[in-house]
């Protein structure tokens, strides 16, 4: 688990071909390792991946073409930033949002422009991921833990707003455009949706939504 609270930029140092899949290794900045071990996760632009390998300047992480398909893993190249985050401890500041480094799917930026000292940008998501995005609630883009702004006429997109802080700390700052970007959606709704459909989550293709009849079949209502 995660908290979507960035820590420092780094940077992918080697990109190899291993058997049909890829091994990354990934330049950790001024990331402190001294308290990492054989096997722990390190968020990667959101991505949980597992340390095979690591010292005091990088880590090394197998990627499977599960991930490499669903993620911005894929675009990477060398030399490229990437946002990391170690995994959070017990005693570790909540400052973000759970996030589990789980992509649920890829957006893309479609608007930046500037706001005072803030940039506030616009993101298209996959449609099916709409319905988990609120205004007001959170998000987690590339790894970061960010406050909806807006969604957009008939639930197309949604808007965040950056302020410098995050701009100078993450990769946000090198968005463009048509820029690919990892989307992790509030777990609290996945898991409401999950309790809505109780035993047949395959119901999820019949119904439009949440509605009273739904409400009530699932118990919630009287």
């Amino acid at each position: 688990m995660f908290t979507g609270i960035i820590e420092t930029l780094g940077s992918v140092l080697e990109i190899e071909k291993k058997s049909g899949d890829i091994r990354f290794v990934v330049n950790v900045g001024k990331l402190d390792m001294s308290d990492v071990s054989l096997g722990d996760s390190i968020a990667v632009n959101g991505i949980c991946l597992t340390a095979i390998a690591f010292d005091e300047h990088t880590f090394t992480a197998d990627v499977s073409n599960e991930t490499i398909s669903l993620t911005t893993l894929k675009d990477l190249t060398i030399g490229s930033s990437v946002n990391l985050e170690k995994a959070l401890l017990p005693t570790t500041r909540l400052g973000g949002h759970l996030v589990s480094g789980h992509v649920d799917g890829i957006g893309v930026v479609t608007e930046i422009k500037q706001d005072a000292r803030s940039i506030r940008i616009k993101f298209k998501a996959p449609p099916e991921l709409n319905k988990y995005i609120a205004a007001k609630g959170s998000i987690c883009v590339d790894g970061v833990s960010l406050t909806v702004n807006s969604i957009g006429a008939d639930n197309e997109g949604f808007s965040l707003n950056i302020v410098p802080h995050t701009q100078e700390r993450t990769i946000m700052q090198y968005y463009k455009v048509g820029q690919k970007v990892n989307l992790e959606v509030d777990l609290i709704a996945r898991y409401l949706e999950s309790l809505l459909l109780g035993a047949d989550p395959a119901s999820l293709k019949k119904t439009d939504g949440i509605s009273k009849t739904l409400l009530a079949e699932a118990g919630f209502l009287k």
